[in-house]
């Protein structure tokens, strides 16, 4: 016998832009593995098995996708082989290759992360996913239709999912999607370098091939109710998201130049700002640009300033670097763009021109307090630590709150605090044939958290209407 093959301690690097040239562009920054780095980062799974008490990859993973046996055939050059077993649990792995947080998620339980770096799992699934595309996707055997009929309402991930999932067991699903394109926030809120639209628009396309019906330009409790659609629908699905943007409640946040991000990114992403005057939505980009938060959201937004011709993009957030909630990955891809890190910085108010756009940010620096009763470290204000800094647009991204709009137009609909619906671990609502999923029912989340939840709604959607609950 041999000896055994070194496993390789790094993950096969992923090809990009360079940061200085794609600064300058909306494309994609990372390029994907080719089938020879594929089949290399293949062969550092260790191949676990399920120990008790022991947790694997599949156990990170939202929808449960089974990990190792994909990666398997990926390793033995069998990439059709790997999508089929991806497919069986998740409808969009090129949109999670790309935008899933897997460092917090399935890699985050690889064995090998234990010694080395993780398996590139994530990186894995997009080069199979995008391999399949290239070849034209197939559609999986479906139960035969059984004559029930689900709608399904918003188009992001987890409506798309559990659309997928119910047409694949013989429903007639119709999607009401209120913009004029499908995917949600797919398709609004996540830059081309990230998440190329062209990504998003193929997944839509299999779901439509499932035999998903999507109906755009309907904005569900104004053009109709839920109660319309329970007189024609046995069951019905919400996703419709988080779309409400948070604002600081400061003065001067109705200044001009001052955008909540959801206005900001639906500008650029949907509605091709950055290729404007080709396409009709302008958007004002100064020389000095600040986005205010840690999150996903405001790299997003802070890298986009950049693209637009801001001189200097920066990233105000009051707590440190270790306390950002955006991945590692894009707070360092921002870093390479030449983004500029503000922290333990809080606003505190917008200062205008005599136009009444935006001119000046009043901050004041920040320190971290002794760990409370959680273990959390609040940050406090330093007295007499303010100043000015000039800034010609501001972004707000401190998150989104659930949609409002179905809750108030949906009489004993059970809402949360925050405007959440409320559910049960199966996705039921306060209302027979209604359930409901994703960032409506959790608040902002990630985009396979919201796909596990369509998931889950769609088999109990199919319990309750076959009698099996």
């Amino acid at each position: 016998m041999g000896k055994p093959q070194k496993i390789r301690e790094k993950k096969v690097p992923m090809p990009e832009q360079p940061p200085k040239e794609r600064i300058k562009n909306f494309n994609e920054v990372a390029l994907g593995y080719t089938a020879e780095m594929a089949v290399e980062e293949a062969k550092r799974c260790l191949q676990c098995k399920p120990k008790e008490g022991q947790k694997i990859c599949v156990d990170g993973c939202p929808v449960g996708v089974n990990i190792p046996e994909f990666i398997k055939h990926i390793r033995e050059g069998d990439f059709e082989g790997a999508i089929r077993i991806i497919k069986e649990k998740n409808n969009l792995p090129a949109i999670c290759g790309r935008v899933c947080p897997y460092e917090r998620q399935c890699e985050m339980y690889c064995t090998l992360g234990k010694r080395f770096e993780p398996v590139g799992i994530g990186r894995l699934e997009r080069f199979v996913a995008d391999w399949e595309l290239a070849r034209g996707v197939k559609i999986p055997e479906k139960a035969p239709p059984n004559g029930k009929k689900v709608a399904v309402v918003g188009s992001g991930p987890a409506g798309l999912t559990a659309a997928a999932d119910l047409a694949k067991l013989g429903y007639e699903v119709t999607i009401f999607e209120a913009l004029h394109k499908p995917g949600g926030v797919l398709i609004y809120g996540i830059p081309e370098f990230r998440l190329p639209k062209r990504i998003v628009e193929a997944e839509v396309e299999y779901v439509k091939k499932l035999g998903v019906k999507i109906e755009c330009d309907v904005v569900v409790g104004k053009t109709v109710t839920i109660e319309d659609l329970l007189k024609e629908y046995d069951a019905i699905f919400i996703g419709t998201g988080a779309g409400l943007p948070n604002w600081l409640g400061i003065p001067g946040e109705n200044l001009n130049g001052v955008y909540s991000a959801n206005e900001f990114l639906t500008r650029v992403n949907l509605m091709k700002a950055y290729l404007f005057p080709e396409y009709d939505t302008p958007i004002r980009i100064g020389e000095r640009v600040a986005t205010i938060g840690g999150g996903n959201v405001a790299m997003d937004c802070a890298r986009t300033a950049l693209r637009l011709g801001a001189k200097e993009s920066y990233i105000v957030y009051r707590r440190t670097e270790k306390e950002m909630p955006a991945r590692a990955e894009e707070i360092e891809r921002a870093k390479e763009e030449g983004v500029i890190f503000k922290l333990l910085t809080q606003p505190i108010r917008f200062i205008g021109d005599e136009k009444g756009w935006v001119k000046q940010m009043e901050c004041v620096q920040m320190k971290l307090s002794e760990p409370d009763e959680t273990g959390r470290r609040r940050p406090v204000p330093i007295p007499g630590s303010g100043f000015l800094m000039d800034v010609d647009t501001v972004v707000v991204a401190i998150g989104q709150s659930p949609n409002p709009l179905i809750p108030k137009t949906t009489p004993n609909l059970k809402t949360g605090r925050k405007g959440e619906i409320l559910v049960d671990e199966k996705q039921r609502t306060s209302i027979e044939k209604i359930f409901a999923g994703g960032d409506i029912t959790t608040g902002n989340a990630t985009v396979i958290a919201a796909m596990g939840a369509g998931k889950r709604a769609a088999q109990a959607i199919h319990e309750y209407l076959s009698g099996k609950s």
